[in-house]
């Protein structure tokens, strides 16, 4: 089937996130990120991975297997993380009817994700950004706004405060859509600079 490339935005669930890593900083009281998350432990961290270990600007990985990427947003030098998508999983229609007319014709996509502190360094409230893609590894032709959710079935987390210790885990999931009959096995990960010619690509 032919994807139409239609960017869409289900703005009507839109939350004020950024895409990609990020950290949020200033004098708000930390969010309570939810479930899916493992507390920091305090311990004696790790020597410094190297830049040669980070995991090449396009390489392609089966789903459940890691990327090592840098976090150039972490308090302290050195951050990183290491990246898995755990499932790419097709959601109903019906999930998404509340957000109206954009999400007319489409099926939503969840996007499975576990990331771990492999630095040591202070990663609290990180966020990672994904995006679908066809069989063929080619877009969707949609997409949801960063933070936009499916409550109860793909819900978007962000590393709790006190993420530090080497180790310590959060899960999240990331909300993408595509046409109904469009076939979706793949995401991929471009949202730093050194990935966003040659992105990070998972395949179930």
């Amino acid at each position: 089937m032919t994807v139409h490339k239609r960017r869409i935005t289900f703005a009507a669930a839109a939350a004020a996130l950024a895409l990609g890593l990020s950290a949020c900083g200033g004098d708000e009281e930390p969010q309570d990120s939810g479930a899916g998350q493992e507390a920091s432990q305090a311990g004696p961290k790790p020597e410094p991975i190297a830049p040669e270990d980070m995991t090449p600007p396009g390489t392609e990985l089966a789903v459940g297997e890691t990327a090592v990427l840098p976090f150039p947003d972490a308090p302290e030098p050195g951050g990183v993380l290491g990246v898995t998508v755990t499932g790419i999983e097709r959601g109903e229609a019906a999930d998404i009817a509340s957000f109206g007319e954009d999400a007319e014709g489409l099926v939503p996509y969840y996007i499975k994700v576990k990331v771990e502190n492999l630095s040591g360094t202070d990663l609290s409230f990180a966020q990672i950004g994904m995006r679908a893609l066809t069989a063929d590894g080619e877009s969707t032709g949609a997409f949801a706004t960063s933070g936009t959710e499916v409550e109860g079935k793909c819900e978007a987390q962000e590393a709790p405060p006190g993420f530090t210790a080497a180790g310590a885990t959060f899960e999240t999931c990331v909300l993408d859509a595509a046409e109904d009959g469009t076939e979706v096995t793949q995401a991929e990960f471009g949202d730093l600079e050194e990935y966003a010619a040659a992105p990070i690509i998972w395949t179930a």
